[in-house]
């Protein structure tokens, strides 16, 4: 059997850790042959293959990003992309497509999958924002790095009496912001699921700053906007492709505090440092246990489905009950975040 293999959507840590498992079970348990595609769906649409064999896996697993590369493209989007996808299998003679991606990329898989390819997929995104699984490839690293930076931000903070404000990822789930905060002890933690009130924010800086502590961290989730009909006017900036400008709420949130509080405050935008790297031990055996069950899947027959982590178990759950659906931060965890502070 010829295996199609692609990584789409934003780099991450431990993508190839999933490579290397479909490639190593693929090949080595079953003898099929895996053909890579090169930069996501656009790889498939154009062709651009890469056969896959155990030259190209070794020494790959405590290393980031993708070795295929990826690029944020959905075929389901482009004029004739449908078409051109299937062009492309039949061409090369592709049975089934295992497709690593986030909820834009897994959002085109259900599309393609309903024209008849035989296609499973697998859960990656920092953001761990992806519906049906307890854990995405790449969200464990993300929270260590921003952990680590919340860690180092404190002595700064604590050195010099200010408020810092940092800001992580996290577009539509402010999963990263949630547990790093409260990993990193951070005094609020401001997240898309609660839109926040500017005016809370300053009582609560004051109060603690004169009450027992002279400096405090603020994380803030890039999709984080102020509660409407609140004293904080402020929309969320997006780039050219619909990505959120870096930054712009971060800089806006630390700008309000010094305003209204009068306290020293600075701004640290981790940006891309957080899907960079080494992946965690825990991100190589997540991309790696999504990879074997990907595989298992692909010769069960099975198709339209996703890995999925489901308490100590991968389990295998349909795309169409999950693709186009956001996983967010639930309430008890938003709620410890919240007490803590």
């Amino acid at each position: 059997m010829r295996i199609g293999l692609l990584t789409g959507g934003g780099d991450c840590p431990g993508l190839n850790a999933a490579i290397r498992a479909v490639v190593k079970h693929g090949e080595g348990t079953h003898g099929h042959s895996i053909i890579g595609f090169r930069n996501g769906w656009k790889g498939v649409v154009d062709g651009d293959v890469l056969p896959l064999g155990r030259q190209h896996i070794r020494n790959v697993l405590p290393v980031g990003g993708t070795l295929l590369g990826t690029a944020r493209f959905h075929p389901n989007e482009a004029n004739g992309g449908l078409e051109a996808v299937r062009a492309t299998l039949a061409a090369e003679k592709i049975e089934a497509l295992i497709c690593i991606g986030g909820d834009g990329t897994l959002h085109a898989a259900s599309k393609v999958a309903e024209t008849g390819v035989r296609i499973v997929a697998i859960p990656k995104t920092i953001d761990n924002d992806v519906a049906g699984t307890d854990l995405s490839i790449g969200f464990h690293t993300a929270v260590n790095i921003a952990t680590e930076a919340i860690d180092r931000v404190h002595t700064t903070a604590e050195s010099h009496n200010r408020v810092m404000v940092v800001e992580v990822m996290g577009r539509h789930a402010g999963w990263i912001a949630v547990a790093a905060g409260i990993a990193g002890g951070a005094e609020l933690v401001l997240a898309p699921e609660e839109p926040f009130d500017i005016d809370e924010v300053v009582r609560f800086l004051k109060h603690r700053h004169r009450a027992h502590a002279n400096f405090s961290i603020v994380v803030v989730a890039e999709g984080a906007a102020p509660r409407p009909g609140g004293s904080m006017e402020f929309t969320t900036q997006l780039g050219a492709y619909g990505e959120i400008v870096a930054g712009a709420v971060g800089e806006r949130v630390a700008k309000e505090i010094a305003d209204r509080t009068g306290f020293d405050t600075r701004v640290t935008i981790l940006g891309h440092v957080q899907r960079g790297g080494s992946p965690t031990p825990t991100d190589r055996i997540l991309g790696s246990r999504f990879g074997v069950a990907a595989v298992d899947a692909v010769v069960a027959g099975e198709t339209a489905v996703m890995t999925a982590l489901r308490g100590e178990h991968v389990e295998l759950v349909p795309l169409a009950e999950v693709a186009g659906h956001v996983k967010h931060v639930p309430e008890d965890m938003l709620r410890t975040a919240r007490v803590l502070a």
